[in-house]
């Protein structure tokens, strides 16, 4: 109960908050950290079944380039165009799931990086495709929506922006909570615990797996389809190797055990290089001694800092009391 008051307490917080906001460079810093979230609660389900992606680049650069090519040069709907980017990316990831799959450990995580610098040599050679080195711009807005009498969101404002992000977190937070807690979720949780024993009693684990994976790199697709037709620019090498180890940094340093722990990771290290701007060119040494610090000092992430200080509070009322 408490979670979900919580949640609503946030999520009115979030609708409300561009109105508080100074100028637009903010409001885009929380698009930003939206979008992380999404990626990084996205590369979590990966997770529980055991296997560490670092594929996510590589699959948001497949999202961006279909939704932006299918609207510029098929002249299909940004809205069509953006659900047809993530479930390709989904396909993708099936197809190479299966063999991937078969890898465990630090072995699919190497796969999966080779096959992210593969997508982004390709883009980067398929200059009659993709535009080559130089990328793609002047990727057309989505479509405005039009209520009439109620709103006219044209997407010429990034507050409009704004608010489509903030509903892609919500119902992308909302569908990942929901898979974990079905039984494909307590499926998943066996299969990192023992694939083996989960393999005995009939459980089809490379499956279930390369469904987590599927499903993980789909959100990954339509993330990088939405900044695609946001920035209204794209290039092979914007989501390249460093930014999806960013993603992975922010998944073990909020806490990879609890569904909330890569949320509050993404949005504290996403905010953290606009607080200490001065200290910009220092920032991966910073982020390399917050995650040298989680690990030694709060192994269950920054998640496990609430329960601790909860458990800290509760100690000293009953010391009180007694």
């Amino acid at each position: 109960m408490t979670y979900l008051l919580t949640s609503l307490f946030l999520t009115v917080c979030l609708i409300f908050l561009p109105h508080f906001m100074s100028g637009p460079y903010y409001v885009h810093v929380f698009i930003i950290t939206m979008m992380n979230i999404i990626l990084t609660s996205s590369l979590r389900l990966i997770s529980l079944s055991g296997q560490i992606s670092l594929a996510h680049g590589g699959m948001m650069t497949i999202g961006a380039y279909t939704s932006a090519l299918l609207v510029m040069r098929l002249g299909l709907s940004t809205w069509y165009a953006m659900l047809i980017a993530g479930l390709f990316v989904a396909l993708v990831a099936c197809l190479t799931g299966f063999p991937f799959m078969r890898l465990k450990g630090i072995y699919f995580s190497i796969v999966t990086v080779f096959f992210s610098e593969m997508v982004v040599l390709i883009t980067q050679q398929w200059e009659s495709l993709t535009g080559g080195s130089g990328g793609i711009y002047n990727i057309p807005a989505p479509g405005a929506i039009v209520v009439t009498g109620l709103f006219n969101i044209d997407f010429l404002s990034k507050i409009h922006f704004y608010y489509f992000a903030l509903f892609l977190m919500i119902a992308s937070l909302l569908i990942l909570y929901a898979i974990e807690k079905s039984r494909i979720g307590f499926i998943l949780k066996g299969i990192k615990q023992t694939d083996s024993l989960a393999e005995s009693i009939g459980i089809n684990t490379i499956g279930f797996k390369v469904l987590a994976y599927s499903t993980g790199c789909f959100f990954a697709g339509i993330v990088g389809a939405f900044y695609s037709h946001y920035i209204s620019a794209m290039c092979p090498d914007t989501f390249g190797f460093f930014y999806t180890i960013n993603i992975l940094v922010y998944m073990t340093v909020g806490g990879i055990e609890v569904f909330a722990g890569p949320i509050l990771g993404a949005f504290v290290l996403t905010i953290l290089p606009e607080i200490t701007r001065v200290l910009k060119e220092f920032m991966p040494f910073i982020f390399a001694a917050v995650l040298i610090a989680v690990i030694f000092f709060l192994p269950e992430g920054l998640a496990g800092l609430f329960s601790r200080l909860i458990a800290f509070i509760k100690k000293i009322i009953r010391i009180k009391n007694a």
